[in-house]
């Protein structure tokens, strides 16, 4: 795609950008179903003027703008290349990518085809992808240490691309078995008062574990793998006193667990062993009063070398649209209510002062 002043006498900094889509990629793969990705694009750039005609395709505008606009179609051939199909979401989250690396929120180091078109895992007909910069810097850093945190709020991958690489190591006989844990915040003295075996009293905890799995790998195996010990799912508590080697370790809900589990977990990593650790601090359910390790651990461990943290927002909830404005809107909330927590303590102090 190339940019180049506009033939009508344009306002100062405006420009023309002019794309031509190859013979080989129909228009219908560029502009979306009913110019359903034309729209998106057309939504997000109020400002700039698009057209197309035939497999022409150019913008007219502010030159930023003009210089987002193309650098977008340029990396939706990028993708379309990899005979990837872009969708809506993509398009959003691309234009989304752009704009933080134009604001200088961005390194430029990835770009959005390298974070769309990276495979984590391709089962059942599908693969698994990381959809944002944040959730391909954490799957890269997961790759590149040994304990990693995922820290951020629901419906941001932390646990299912961190489950994806799971699978993707033991497949690839990178570690012998994958082990699965929860802090079940019950665990202790009221889950005997539950009907049923154990494996019954904490299915409940565990099942988004196997919900993840079932995705990733062929459901008649999964029963022969946990029967063999290749998959464990079990609860925290199940995890003391052993040190774990050769193995692919997920601790989900870590916000759940207390200080000292924590600290028990950590101290469990054997050799050639990877620990993922994945929490929304903002949902703690312990008792009150107890500390959440997951928030204490960040002051701890930070800095301490092979240890990363990878935060994760709003921004990277790939689940429906309304999600993310909802973590948001509850972000939004708690600081309101902080301040006015504030405000209330400075006003006691000054009368008691007063006084």
């Amino acid at each position: 795609m190339t940019q180049t002043p506009t033939a009508r006498t344009p306002a100062q900094g405006q420009s023309r950008a002019h794309f031509t889509v190859p013979a080989n990629h129909p228009m219908v793969t560029v502009l979306g179903s009913g110019d359903a990705l034309l729209r998106v694009i057309e939504k997000a750039f109020p400002a700039a003027d698009i057209h197309v005609r035939g497999n022409e395709i150019s913008a007219v505008g502010d030159a930023p703008e003009v210089a987002l606009i193309q650098r977008l179609f340029d990396e939706m051939m990028l993708v379309l290349r990899t005979g990837q199909p872009m969708t809506e979401d993509a398009v959003e989250r691309s234009i989304a990518m752009l704009r933080a690396d134009e604001a200088g929120e961005g390194d430029g180091q990835e770009t959005p085809a390298e974070v769309l078109t990276q495979n984590i895992l391709s089962s059942r007909g599908r693969t698994i992808r990381p959809k944002t910069l944040n959730q391909k810097r954490y799957v890269d850093a997961i790759d590149k240490h040994t304990i990693v945190f995922g820290i951020g709020p629901a419906g941001t991958g932390k646990t299912y691309l961190a489950m994806a690489k799971a699978v993707q190591a033991l497949q690839s006989k990178q570690v012998n078995r994958i082990i699965l844990t929860r802090p079940a915040v019950e665990a202790g003295e009221r889950l005997g008062f539950l009907p049923g075996t154990l494996y019954e009293k904490i299915d409940p905890y565990l099942r988004p574990l196997y919900d993840a799995l079932h995705d990733m790998l062929d459901p008649d195996s999964i029963p022969r793998l946990m029967a063999a010990g290749t998959i464990e799912v079990a609860p925290l508590a199940y995890m003391r006193g052993r040190t774990l080697n050769d193995a692919f370790i997920i601790l989900d809900e870590a916000q759940n667990t207390s200080a000292e589990q924590m600290k028990m977990f950590l101290t469990r990593l054997g050799f050639d062993s990877k620990i993922v650790i994945t929490g929304d601090v903002t949902q703690v359910d312990l008792p009150g009063g107890t500390k959440s390790g997951l928030r204490q651990v960040q002051d701890i461990l930070d800095g301490l070398d092979d240890v990363h943290f990878s935060r994760l927002t709003s921004s990277d909830v790939v689940r429906h649209k309304l999600v993310g404005r909802i973590v948001d809107a509850y972000e939004k909330y708690d600081d309101s209510q902080q301040k006015l927590q504030q405000k209330l303590q400075q006003s006691q102090q000054h009368k008691k002062h007063g006084k």
